[in-house]
């Protein structure tokens, strides 16, 4: 199975992949991982002021520094995953790797907001789930 993992390094991702080692199903060398992160791009604005250099330096900071610990995760069990970074509107970059990809399950962790709070404040992962046409296993 193709598995994609959307993380953003917090507890939500610690629980997914906590959810993964649970489940055998979901863990081991049969399977293809990729972990994708999304940053949020600077406002143009914003990333005027410094040059392109040290604006893509900082996102792979961030990229790296969620990677870090998911890496040391899966090399502790022997399995490999390919880590893709992107920059911009995490939904459309999840749910657009998922298709391109022929992704077989995204599995992420949500931030549990609820209904109500998720009409207010958006979800990355309810966005995912209206976006993408592959099956979605979404961690509370």
């Amino acid at each position: 199975m193709k598995i994609l993992i959307a993380v953003d390094g917090s507890p939500y991702t610690r629980r997914a992949l906590a959810y993964l080692a649970a489940h055998d199903q979901w863990l081991g060398a049969h399977h293809s991982y990729t972990v994708i992160h999304v940053t949020a791009g600077l406002p143009h604005r914003a990333a005027a002021f410094k040059e392109a250099d040290y604006v893509r330096a900082l996102y792979e900071e961030d990229a790296q520094a969620v990677f870090r610990p998911i890496r040391a995760y899966f090399a502790m069990d022997g399995l490999r995953a390919r880590f893709v970074s992107r920059i911009g509107h995490p939904a459309r970059h999840i749910a657009r790797l998922a298709q391109r990809g022929g992704f077989d399950l995204v599995i992420m962790g949500s931030h549990g907001h609820g209904a109500t709070a998720g009409l207010v404040l958006g979800s990355v992962s309810t966005e995912v789930l209206a976006r993408c046409t592959t099956p979605v296993l979404v961690i509370r």
